[in-house]
């Protein structure tokens, strides 16, 4: 049995054993695993001598404690009502136009992400917020919760992004960069939400009502209440980027200002400082989990020679490369139906990489074709959280709004799908929207 063979069999018996739903950090481990035996010639002692070396190798990995300090900033803003404070400011400056207020959540999703980190974090603590004014002001359900289920995805895109990190280690790629490369991708995210939102309520006014006007004294306290996430934003991407700390100091510089700010302005008391610290422990270790089961898994794949028998092929197929990319793209698409985006790049990176830098691309840099092609992948793994079947943001703002059927939030998503897909093609053939800010502040 070739390497790519014995690849294809893993990915066949992984996503068997995903259907009977078994966690996906254990799928991979245990095809992982047995593959590692079958390649070794059937022998247990084989793996348990790797396995004694795979944890410490990955764990003891500094750049990975990024990973629970991010996270930890956006438990404290959660528990810290400073979520609450972003959409009220997004809210006073564009809840009196028709669809304004899930245009304000869908603006305060992307204040949230530049805190956050994680997609469903975003999801969950936003739609607790802005569902109450949504029914308020009388949206209808497929748009409300449309708007927020969409609006969650800027958990990942606006940086710091959980993911981003992850494809920054496994492509020895700077995390500074990748960051700043996320900017502007995620800010035409949120503009392309908004203005879905504006041809909706164009279209059908009764399925977004104008809120109320709100005089600008009130509107210049609400920014004000604000600015102090978009320095604790600044710090960290610009402190990065700009070489005055690394990756990990600046994310513990930013989970202690969302601390501070989280007990000034939002009251966050000792009971809100455990749930804190029990949220960041549990999500840490359901990724550390997702990471051991990949590196099994892909020191099994690495043993095969499967990536670069596939990255061989792929070079010598004579495939155009925006082919190429394309196809990877609509893999992912449909890896989205069954997996998780943590779980997607953990898996296919490996795999994909290889192929992508042997590939030219108008003559790019190496560097840029990595940073490219890592917002790329982050902007297709994002649309996984909300089509179906897994859509696990939608499953999550429809459990919040239990008056919506879920077919009509699946409905609602549409349209920002749409705006998905041209932001992709947007993205794909004009390179420099993502490079742009990294070329602009080069270091």
């Amino acid at each position: 049995m070739t390497g790519t063979t014995l690849g294809f069999v893993i990915f066949g018996v992984m996503l068997a054993l995903m259907v009977v739903r078994v966690p996906i950090g254990i799928a991979m481990f245990t095809v992982g695993a047995a593959g590692y035996v079958y390649l070794t010639g059937g022998s247990v002692d084989t793996l348990l001598n790797s396995l004694k070396s795979l944890a410490y190798a990955r764990l003891s990995n500094y750049d990975l404690v990024v990973i629970p300090l991010f996270l930890l900033m956006g438990q404290f803003a959660t528990h810290g009502g400073l979520s609450k404070a972003l959409f009220r400011c997004v809210s006073a400056f564009l809840g009196h136009r028709k669809g304004g207020v899930a245009m304000a959540a869908v603006g305060a999703c992307a204040g949230f992400g530049a805190i956050c980190g994680s997609s469903l974090a975003t999801a969950a603590t936003m739609g607790q917020v802005a569902l109450p004014e949504l029914r308020r002001f009388g949206y209808s359900g497929s748009l409300a919760t449309g708007a927020l289920a969409a609006g969650g995805t800027l958990g990942i895109m606006i940086p710091p992004s959980v993911p981003l990190v992850i494809y920054a280690i496994l492509t020895q790629e700077s995390i500074g960069k990748l960051f700043m490369a996320a900017v502007l991708p995620g800010l035409i995210a949120m503009l392309g939400y908004m203005l879905v939102i504006r041809i909706i309520v164009a279209w059908k006014p009764s399925a977004g009502p104008a809120g109320l006007e709100v005089p600008w004294p009130e509107k210049l306290r609400s920014l004000l209440r604000v600015f102090p996430v978009l320095i604790v934003f600044l710090v960290v991407i610009v402190g990065i980027y700009g070489g005055w700390a690394n990756p990990t100091e600046a994310a513990a510089i930013g989970a202690a200002a969302c601390g501070v700010l989280a007990v000034v302005s939002g009251g966050m008391r000792g009971r809100g400082l455990i749930a804190s610290a029990l949220g960041t422990a549990q999500a840490t270790a359901m990724i550390f989990l997702v990471l051991l089961g990949a590196d099994m898994l892909n020191t099994t794949l690495a043993l095969s020679q499967m990536p670069g028998e596939l990255a061989t092929w792929v070079k010598a197929s004579g495939l155009p490369p925006l082919f190429v990319m394309v196809m990877i793209l609509i893999i992912y698409i449909f890896l989205g139906c069954v997996m998780d985006s943590l779980a997607m790049i953990l898996l296919t990176i490996p795999i994909f990489y290889p192929m992508i830098m042997g590939l030219d691309f108008w003559g790019m840099p190496a560097q840029d074709k990595s940073i490219w092609f890592g917002i790329l992948a982050l902007m297709v793994v994002e649309i996984g959280l909300v089509h179906p079947p897994v859509g696990m943001n939608v499953y999550i703002i429809n459990r919040l709004a239990k008056d919506v059927p879920l077919t009509e939030t699946f409905k609602g998503v549409v349209p920002f799908l749409l705006s998905d897909f041209a932001r992709i093609v947007l993205l794909l053939y004009f390179p420099i929207i993502s490079l742009y800010l990294v070329h602009a502040f080069r270091q």
